[in-house]
């Protein structure tokens, strides 16, 4: 696979006009071509803060688990998870949050923080509500856990999130250590991918940060190929402002990070992006513009990662249709 972020071979060509634009480079590029620049404009206007609102504070406090992108200093970019007891995110003023809390030993994340000040792409989630806020800036460990200075912060609309609850603290209570890497998916982490309704990709752009996103659909909607070394995701439509394609665009760098919602374990993938703009795999999905495919390049599969039990209660009733289904 190409190594390259998009197959437009003229690639971006707008620069970031002040440090406080709206979008960056790759996240303009992105939306001219998709045709929706003026809608990204309009919607960026009304939701990207630079503070923490009063609301999102709210919010924020009340969350269990954080999924989190960052790179580490080996330039590989991840998407993680955090967990804490209710309470672990707290706000001391609208510009920065302090977590209580660290990540998993051997997590990409602790590497990351590790080697100092490292970009932080935060996404908080209330799947029972629908509910999801993101928050960028940059992260250092602190004596009672994590640092963060808040550069961004916005809601997502609901797409694709399926309603789930926690019904279970899970037997053993918080992250179990056990950790096993490999550089490619096998068959059961395969099965695993494959079942998936939920995935969250991190992103990174070398100014603006890291950037952690929410992906959803139907059971399948993932497909992994070529013995575990290439994760095809669709990109269905969301709020047209495409932070995470934009960041690919600049650095087709990625992470992303599955979780099995009964078990709590999470699977965790680093590698290379390219984006499909058209060509078979696009027009066998339907209702499907583009797709992401992931060059698997290392996996991280931890047990018990998430310390409760989810049900789910309602899947997202507008899912888009798998490949081979009727729209």
């Amino acid at each position: 696979m190409s190594s390259a972020a998009s197959s437009d071979p003229t690639g971006p060509t707008t620069t970031i006009a002040a440090a406080d634009a709206l979008f960056h480079e790759g996240e303009l590029a992105v939306q001219r071509r998709a045709g929706v620049a003026d809608v990204a404009r309009r919607v960026g206007e009304g939701s990207i803060e630079h503070e923490l609102a009063p609301e999102v504070i709210a919010f924020l406090t009340h969350q269990l688990f954080l999924f989190c992108a960052t790179r580490t200093p080996d330039g590989s970019v991840w998407a993680s998870l955090l967990a804490g007891p209710p309470g672990f995110t707290r706000a001391p003023d609208a510009g920065h949050l302090l977590l209580a809390t660290q990540p998993a030993a051997g997590d990409p994340l602790a590497r990351a923080l590790a080697h100092g000040p490292a970009p932080l792409g935060i996404l908080a989630l209330e799947s029972a509500t629908r509910t999801r806020v993101r928050v960028n800036g940059t992260a250092t460990q602190s004596e009672g856990g994590i640092a963060v200075e808040v550069h961004e912060a916005f809601g997502n609309c609901t797409k694709y999130i399926g309603a789930r609850v926690p019904v279970e603290l899970l037997a053993g209570g918080m992250v179990d250590s056990s950790r096993r890497s490999s550089d490619r998916l096998d068959a059961g982490q395969t099965e695993l991918a494959r079942g998936a309704d939920t995935a969250f990709v991190a992103s990174v752009h070398g100014e603006r940060g890291a950037d952690a996103s929410h992906r959803g659909g139907r059971p399948g909607f993932l497909e992994v190929g070529d013995n575990g070394r290439r994760v095809l995701l669709p990109d269905y439509s969301g709020n047209r402002m495409f932070q995470t394609l934009g960041n690919l665009t600049v650095d087709p760098r990625i992470g992303m990070l599955i979780v099995d919602w009964e078990t709590g374990r999470t699977l965790q993938l680093s590698g290379i992006a390219e984006i499909i703009w058209d060509g078979p795999e696009v027009e066998r999905r339907p209702k499907v513009d583009r797709v992401i495919a992931i060059e698997v390049h290392a996996v991280a599969d931890q047990v018990r990662a998430l310390p409760i039990r989810f049900e789910l209660r309602q899947p997202y009733p507008l899912q888009p249709p798998l490949p081979g289904e009727t729209p």
